[in-house]
């Protein structure tokens, strides 16, 4: 069964699910973090990040009517809701060290 949970637990290029992947790949991994911003850091604030530079490219008005704009939003936030921003912290901290 622990074979089974490895095997499971970092099929996404070694993250634990797509979403975090992604989302580190495409919007974490970029940022040059230092020791300064580890005192400050956490999961919370990673995930207010995140959603910052999502909604803000997403101004809700992308030529499409009032219940596009909306389906458009909530498959993104369902996205964002799968991505563990635990996992990435662990992950910033582990390569400052």
């Amino acid at each position: 069964m622990s074979d089974t949970i490895n095997t499971y637990s970092f099929l996404y290029n070694g993250w634990s699910n797509y979403a975090t992947w992604r989302i580190n790949l495409e919007i974490l991994d970029n940022i040059e973090w230092n020791e300064e911003d580890l005192a400050i850091l956490s999961p919370e604030m990673l995930e207010e990040y995140v959603e910052n530079a999502v909604f803000e490219q997403y101004s809700g008005n992308m030529g499409m009517n009032h219940y596009q704009n909306h389906l458009v939003e909530d498959y993104a936030r369902a996205f964002l809701n799968d991505v563990s921003y635990e996992e990435i912290y662990e992950s910033i901290k582990e390569n400052l060290e």
